[in-house]
């Protein structure tokens, strides 16, 4: 009788593990096949011909039109670079460079991929339409409230993703250990 029992136990224990691992590979597949730079998360298969399985769900459960390989590539990030959410009533800076790009843009969206840009404002900061350091270097300040130098005006409650589009880049070349992303600081919250 014990030893049916453990066998049941057993049993249980694959079954849920098994289907628990392939539940998360396909609805957050990320630590499979994504690549993470700090807070940035990029599905660097997005646009290619046979993209991995796993790219292939998150391609059908966001159902968004994607850009080609040779196109550009998307980051988004939900968190800060320590980790934190992201929340619309705090005020973050976004500092550092991206990856050698022809163009770039910034812009913040909700869960359902809904632009959270003020009313009046661009839907995205462009790279374009930046002021720099003189190292080439940017700060950029998104949140509720207008902030000097580089800055994205945004409106709503709760949280959100920041969404980073780099537009023929040569980020596809692979990632390292030097690949350089900003990083994502909170400045204020109430």
């Amino acid at each position: 009788m014990a030893f049916v029992l453990r066998l049941l136990v057993a049993i249980a224990v694959a079954l849920s593990i098994g289907f628990g691992l392939s539940y998360y590979a396909l609805t957050d597949g990320r630590f499979i096949a994504a690549n993470m730079l700090g807070p940035w998360i990029t599905w660097q298969d997005v646009g290619v011909p046979n993209p991995h399985p796993y790219t292939r769900s998150q391609i059908a459960r966001e159902g968004a039109l994607q850009l080609g390989r040779s196109e550009g590539l998307r980051f988004t990030a939900a968190t800060d670079s320590a980790g934190k959410a992201l929340d619309l009533s705090c005020t973050y800076r976004i500092s550092g460079r991206v990856p050698i790009s022809s163009f770039w843009t910034l812009s913040a969206v909700d869960s359902d991929w809904r632009n959270l840009a003020a009313p009046g404002e661009d839907l995205a900061l462009r790279s374009s339409e930046l002021v720099r350091d003189n190292d080439r270097s940017f700060r950029i300040y998104v949140g509720p409230h207008v902030m000097p130098m580089n800055w994205l005006e945004l409106a709503g409650s709760g949280q959100y993703e920041l969404v980073l589009t780099l537009y023929d880049t040569t980020a596809f070349s692979g990632f390292t250990n030097d690949t350089v992303m900003p990083s994502i600081t909170e400045e204020h919250c109430p």
